[in-house]
């Protein structure tokens, strides 16, 4: 009953649809955050992982070869010319994740380093420690015909993040338990997933007979996509040992790994 001279308020009900809407609004900066975190913030935690892993392992190599005999000095060469310390020695391919070298490349800033373990697996590519990973029956460092990797671009540390800045003639260097191979590189190419014929040992002929050493890395394109591959070519161009020292090329040097 109603006080006469009086008016009750209207009663406004809850709208189901503006519920629904603040629901959806909540879910989706959830979905952002999720995926702020996904793509940049453990993107960084586990590239700076990879980094400190592959650091270690060149402070091991590194420490082994002061046990060994010193290398013979390298052969006389013209003024100007690199030093050049014969046939690079060629690892035989190791078991399933188990490392074969680092990679270093200037063009991707001082600091960058990682592990290139075998195999292209997820425990590989999705590693703390790893990340990038070497295409099972491809060459090994050193040899004539095709060291091929893979790597994310934009994910678990995005070890490629930076492969379409490549310049040419810009060093692509491994350093392993023997020694250090310079790469340099020449081209870029983009395909789709299904172009296999980039890791044959003579890359999109897979009857051709190599005659040059070759590093192809691969990694997906365009960023946070993978609708094709991006493919970073790099023909062989020195070898020294370990017990040598870096390459001029390297401002990575063994003092600031320890």
């Amino acid at each position: 009953m109603t006080v006469e001279g009086t008016e009750r308020e209207p009663r406004h009900g809850v709208s189901v649809i503006g519920v629904l809407g603040e629901l959806l609004i909540t879910a989706g900066v959830l979905v952002l955050l999720f995926l702020g975190w996904q793509l940049w913030w453990n993107d960084m935690i586990l590239a700076a992982s990879q980094t400190a892993a592959a650091e270690q392992q060149s402070r091991e190599w590194r420490d082994d070869v002061e046990t060994v005999p010193s290398e013979p000095a390298p052969s006389p060469v013209a003024p100007g010319e690199p030093e050049y310390f014969g046939e690079p020695v060629v690892a035989a391919e190791p078991g399933h994740l188990d490392v074969i070298a680092n990679l270093y490349v200037p063009r991707f800033g001082d600091d960058y380093v990682r592990t290139v373990a075998q195999g292209t697996s997820t425990d590989v590519l999705n590693s703390t420690r790893l990340g990038l990973g070497h295409y099972d029956g491809t060459q090994m460092p050193g040899e004539v015909g095709n060291f091929a990797v893979a790597a994310h671009r934009s994910a678990y540390g995005g070890g490629l993040h930076l492969i379409d800045e490549f310049r040419l003639g810009d060093p692509i260097i491994l350093e392993t338990a023997d020694g250090w191979y310079t790469y340099r590189f020449t081209n870029l190419e983009y395909v789709l997933p299904t172009a296999v014929g980039v890791i044959d040992r003579v890359p999109q002929d897979s009857g051709a007979v190599p005659t040059d050493r070759l590093i192809t890395l691969t990694s997906c394109n365009p960023l946070f996509s993978t609708k094709e591959r991006i493919i970073a070519y790099g023909v062989f161009d020195s070898w020294r040992p370990l017990s040598a020292g870096p390459p001029a090329e390297l401002t990575y040097s063994a003092e600031e790994a320890d």
